[in-house]
């Protein structure tokens, strides 16, 4: 089960999210060819992917945010991608995009510090835009709570897209994560969950002056908790697979 769009159009077009995921996917093709080499991809991530222990020695500091334009495969990219094209506009149309720009990368910023204090002497190489993107999400939860994502459920060969208000599905991946962070042991690899704790909830804070200025509660109140623009329709919002009823004997 995992999102696949929202109904919240932007109002202007979001160059800054193009541009990340360009510059993501361009940097994950420079690097890609490593992945038949296991010594050059070690080499590579030990020298660009965040690895708490260096920093903690005081050391390797831009890997604080060279992590966050790293991705550990061509699923790991898509994933994260297809969250931040589905968030990044609304929070970029909100900030306007040199504000977007900072935003997201002191989200990253700080996800990639909340990973450093759950596992300050991790050997294990992190990368990622989960942790940034995390932040999106969470500036996303607080403008914009009830704007209606659709889900695509998937249950062996039965599948359906539902569309439900982002409180639900923000509020759900942050408590996992809470949950399965407490869960792990974030020195033995794995999914940075602390990270993406971290992002999200430095989002929320950086986007609290926006919300704030628009009124805080009683922006709540006058727009519902719903996008400002006219909420978007999709064709096909509808599974078209023919439900077939039991004849009575």
């Amino acid at each position: 089960m995992f999102p696949i769009r929202d109904h919240n159009p932007s109002s202007r077009t979001p160059f800054v999210t193009y541009a990340l995921i360009a510059v993501n996917v361009l940097v994950f093709l420079g690097y890609m060819d490593h992945f038949n080499n296991d010594y050059a991809l070690a080499a590579f991530f030990d020298r660009y992917a965040l690895i708490p222990a260096h920093i903690a020695q005081g050391r390797d500091y831009d890997t604080l945010f060279t992590t966050m334009f790293m991705h550990a495969g061509l699923m790991h990219l898509a994933g994260n991608m297809l969250f931040l094209w589905i968030f990044g506009d609304n929070m970029e149309d909100a900030m306007g995009h040199v504000g977007f720009a900072l935003f997201y990368l002191a989200s990253g910023l700080a996800a990639s510090l909340a990973h450093v204090i759950a596992a300050p002497w991790s050997e294990v190489p992190t990368v990622g835009a989960s942790g940034a993107i995390a932040g999106v999400m969470g500036g996303y939860l607080l403008l914009y709570p009830k704007a209606k994502i659709d889900i695509l459920f998937i249950f062996i060969i039965f599948f359906r897209i539902f569309a439900i208000p982002a409180w639900a599905m923000l509020g759900v991946w942050f408590l996992l994560q809470l949950v399965s962070g407490s869960a792990a042991d974030a020195s033995m690899g794995g999914v940075a969950y602390w990270a993406h704790a971290g992002g999200f909830i430095a989002g929320f804070a950086l986007t609290m002056p926006i919300w704030l200025r628009r009124g805080g509660p009683g922006y709540w109140s006058r727009t519902h908790g719903l996008p400002p623009n006219p909420e978007a329709k999709y064709a096909f919002a509808r599974s078209s697979i023919p439900i077939v009823r039991r004849r009575r004997k």
